[in-house]
């Protein structure tokens, strides 16, 4: 089957593998369709990073580059494994794509997204949804809806940030937020917030980006800080006081600022990005206002409760998916447009199965 293999920086191959086995505890999905992530740009542009260098395997895997990628996406299952009981071949699902030990507790209340050693499918080896084929391991296996369509199922894993973003806020029905940037996590973030009847004041510099929170109906209010000033104009909205909550999802100094001087006391910022680079804080306004900073990771027992709110009609994640590609357009079409033209494509999803058309016809209805 083919698959896209990871081998160092820069260095990505569509290369033919051989089919995953599907052992006991595991379910056979064939892909439908997988998103392309930034951790995924990250991992091309300066890698490896959550990918084991070759040579020196992952603890849990045991795998090292080259390793077959891709994190978010959805699929029918073709073959369940001995044990798995409660999947059928032919259910549509989409996956919670850990790498974590067999006994780490994933109850309620758990913390087993931030167990030791962990990492993500797709990334630190167990094959990876930019393949044709996929056995995963039934914990993380999350049957959908038919009703959802494949390729937006695919948003499903980088919707969960948003919901654990939220989670992690407390913020509650009738809040308000302000979420610092319109990438692909600040718009599916700000549709959760907007699901949860919160109201959403989003800062973002781009104009594809405004016109796409436009377009998606996930703001109130759309601030550019190249035409306003951003917190004068938050206390204005606010009543002078300021916001509830605040979501950082730029990994921008200047951003993080503004979040800050924008919340009113004692409230909440939520650090959802990903610096690969040291930051600044005021803290002088942290003592001042009493404000809690927090930081946020992944997702952790979220996907339930994503997925209904997809289900029930409160998210629409069609207006997110920006551009439709096969698997031997992933560079050309995928990456390169994602690194020089990042503001106008939200989300690429790719569709694995690409001899397959009469199959990528179906699933795009």
């Amino acid at each position: 089957m083919k698959a896209a293999r990871f081998y160092n920086k820069g260095d990505i191959r569509i290369e033919d593998i051989p089919e995953p086995t599907v052992a006991p505890g595991t379910v056979g999905i064939n892909v439908a369709w997988c998103g392309i992530c930034g951790t995924d740009l990250h991992e091309f542009m300066e890698g490896p990073i959550f990918i084991p260098p070759c040579g020196h395997p992952h603890p849990i895997s045991g795998e090292s580059a080259p390793v077959t990628m891709g994190h978010e996406f959805s699929g029918v299952v073709y073959a369940v494994g001995e044990g798995v009981d409660d999947i059928k071949v032919g259910q549509h699902v989409v996956v919670e794509p850990y790498i974590i030990r067999d006994d780490v507790p994933t109850g309620e209340g758990s913390n087993y997204h931030l167990s030791k050693d962990m990492n993500f499918i797709g990334l630190g080896g167990c094959g990876g949804g930019l393949s044709e084929k996929i056995a995963v391991k039934r914990r993380w296996v999350h049957p959908i809806s038919d009703k959802i369509p494949l390729d937006q199922a695919a948003l499903i894993e980088p919707l969960s940030v948003g919901h654990h973003a939220y989670v992690r806020s407390g913020a509650k029905e009738g809040d308000v937020a302000l979420v610092g940037g319109a990438g692909p996590i600040g718009l599916l973030l700000a549709a959760v917030l907007k699901a949860k009847g919160i109201k959403v004041i989003i800062t973002e510099l781009s104009k594809a980006r405004k016109d796409k929170a436009r377009e998606a109906g996930v703001a109130d209010y759309i601030l550019d800080p190249s035409e306003v000033d951003v917190v004068e104009e938050v206390k204005k909205l606010t009543n002078g006081e300021g916001v509830d909550v605040a979501f950082e999802c730029t990994s921008v100094n200047k951003v993080l600022d503004t979040m800050v001087e924008a919340c009113r006391p004692t409230a909440k910022v939520v650090i959802v990005s990903i610096w690969s680079h040291p930051a600044t804080i005021n803290v002088h306004s942290v003592v001042m206002k009493e404000l809690d900073v927090r930081g946020t990771i992944a997702y952790c027992n979220d996907h339930a409760e994503t997925i209904k709110l997809v289900e029930e009609g409160k998210i629409n994640l069609e207006p997110f998916i920006t551009q439709r590609i096969k698997l031997d357009e992933l560079i050309s079409e995928g990456f390169e447009r994602l690194i020089h033209n990042n503001e106008s494509a939200v989300k690429i999803i790719v569709n694995p199965n690409q001899m397959d058309k009469g199959l990528k016809n179906k699933q795009a209805v």
